[in-house]
């Protein structure tokens, strides 16, 4: 009994240096096809007791970020780059930050290049106490900068802007106005052959 009890400590030890070991900042998701519309997700979790009050993330050569999803109690600002692009994202903390138990999610849009093949996130997170934490190394680094591989595009590659197609948003106004009235007409058209059957 004692060496089963003395066994699962052991597993559920290892499970925690595990967890604590894989806290890193991470960008989601882990793969993206080329040529693609992404939401991206910056997962940050604090591993110290002082709070989390920063977190800047350099936006990869191979995707094009645009739009930021706002978040209470952050802000952000924006750097471009000498070709107008956005080049890196800083959020702050206008409140207390994240604590010790917490993670927070930090979301963008953007879109994958054609040739892209791997997206790069170099991430540095600012603690209250004014320790910098560079996740930047590579992936076998005890700090290693998030990876997302870059597949081959997919058949239908525009991704949200298929979406927003099928939202009914962007389309032909001509195309769209014969297509109802093709439907009307098909209507009339049963309700009569209905109407001589009886």
């Amino acid at each position: 009994m004692k060496k089963i009890s003395a066994i699962l400590l052991t597993l559920m030890l290892a499970i925690g240096f595990a967890g604590v070991a894989s806290a890193h900042v991470t960008v989601q998701p882990n793969e993206a096809p080329a040529n693609s519309y992404q939401v991206f997700t910056v997962r940050v979790p604090t591993e110290k007791e002082a709070a989390t009050t920063q977190v800047k993330v350099v936006i990869p050569a191979g995707v094009t970020v645009s739009r930021f999803e706002p978040k209470f109690d952050w802000s952000y600002e924006v750097e471009k780059g000498a070709d107008g692009a956005i080049a890196s994202v800083t959020w702050k903390a206008t409140g207390t930050g994240l604590s010790r138990t917490e993670f927070g999610d930090f979301r963008m849009s953007g879109k994958v290049a054609e040739d892209a093949k791997e997206l790069v996130w170099k991430a540095y997170q600012t603690y209250a106490d004014g320790e910098v934490v560079e996740w930047t190394g590579a992936p076998d680094a005890d700090k290693p900068a998030s990876v997302t591989k870059v597949t081959a595009a997919a058949g239908n590659a525009h991704g949200a802007a298929a979406a927003h197609e099928e939202s009914g948003e962007g389309r032909d106004p001509l195309t769209f106005s014969l297509a109802v009235a093709a439907m009307i007409l098909s209507v009339v058209a049963f309700a009569l052959s209905l109407r001589k059957r009886r």
